[in-house]
């Protein structure tokens, strides 16, 4: 009976279900750093033979997420395309980083904004990616440029919290986040999104956002756009009828919900395809995404341009796709409906 006992009890062990890597599953702390400063007698890091600070792997925090993630989630293909990028990720793509011009207004082909616009520069040395050339600390903050990287924003060691995002009293390089990691359920990373299987942003993105880079829209006084705030009945209704530049008002609550344009509300789900209702918030996420885009200031649309069909033709940068089938002026107008009467132009080359 007990050799039974025993046979069993090993079959359930070997029968559990792997934990992610970490969650302290599968996890072991020589994935991420080394006790010698070397793998199989090699230096890490030549250039530091004294080793570096976290006792990493690899030469730096995001060296070491992007050795794992590169192939998983593809956020950033080392050597990819930044005008053929992988699938897209509600995260964005850290590829646009290498983009030679963003600018898709006026002039633009003769006045570039660079890659480094485009989102969140991550410093990984061992994949050539560097601290931002333009901005040296977080817009409306004071988080220093020079040691952005994935452990900036999420915990390696990992939490409870959607994606591992530091909450009260956590926080990078002896920073001390004072806003709570946003309410959401993430979904898989290997799987694709859509209008039906996507984020479901519930609340506190704002506010998250705010512990690098402080009240940047929460102070209505500056005229500047709200966020984390309610989107009031008036709002919500365009954003419900809205079914695109062609069809203004066709729409239905039911089905207005559009993946490119989020909102946040405790009743959404990764299935929901409902609009808006007058309580949910306008945040952070629904213009930008955390990582990276083809437009300056990581927005979802290019907000330099009138016409959808205009992004890419100024700069030759990846051009983000049309939502919406047919004609479609800035995808503002999703909540804001300032297109009545717009003229329609082929900007098609």
């Amino acid at each position: 009976m007990r050799k039974l006992l025993l046979i069993i009890i090993g079959l359930c062990f070997v029968a559990a279900p792997a934990v992610a890597f970490h969650d302290g599953g599968v996890a072991h702390c020589n994935g991420c750093h080394t006790m010698h400063n070397s793998q199989n007698g090699i230096l890490v890091d030549p250039a530091n033979p004294n080793g570096n600070q976290f006792l990493l792997n690899k030469a730096d925090p995001s060296s070491v997420c992007i050795a794992c993630h590169d192939h998983l989630d593809r956020t950033y293909p080392v050597g990819g395309d930044p005008l053929s990028p992988p699938a897209q990720r509600e995260g964005g793509n850290f590829i646009f980083l290498d983009e030679d011009n963003l600018n898709d207004g006026h002039g633009g082909a003769t006045n570039p904004i660079p890659g480094d616009a485009a989102g969140h520069n991550l410093v990984a040395a061992e994949y050539g990616l560097t601290a931002d050339a333009t901005l040296t600390a977080a817009p409306g903050g004071t988080f220093p440029a020079g040691i952005m990287g994935c452990s900036s924003c999420h915990d390696p060691h990992g939490s409870t919290d959607f994606r591992f995002l530091y909450g009260v009293g956590r926080g990078p390089d002896g920073f001390s986040f004072t806003n709570p990691a946003p309410v959401a359920d993430g979904v898989s990373i290997f799987a694709g999104v859509s209008g039906s299987y996507h984020t479901a942003y519930k609340s506190g993105m704002s506010a998250w956002c705010g512990n690098c880079h402080g009240d940047f829209h929460n102070n209505n006084t500056k005229l500047i756009h709200p966020s984390g705030s309610t989107l009031g009945g008036g709002v919500a209704t365009n954003y419900n009828l809205y079914n695109g530049s062609d069809d203004l008002s066709g729409g239905a609550q039911a089905t207005a919900y559009l993946m490119e344009v989020p909102f946040e509300d405790p009743a959404n789900t990764n299935f929901s395809t409902a609009g808006p209702s007058a309580s949910s918030q306008v945040s952070c996420i629904t213009c930008h995404r955390a990582h990276a885009t083809s437009a300056p200031d990581a927005g979802r649309w290019d907000f330099s341009v009138s016409h959808l069909a205009e992004d890419g033709q100024e700069s030759g940068s990846y051009a983000i796709p049309n939502p919406y089938t047919g004609f479609q002026r800035s995808l503002c107008n999703k909540c804001h409906v300032k297109d009545r009467f717009s003229e329609q132009i082929d900007a098609t080359p």
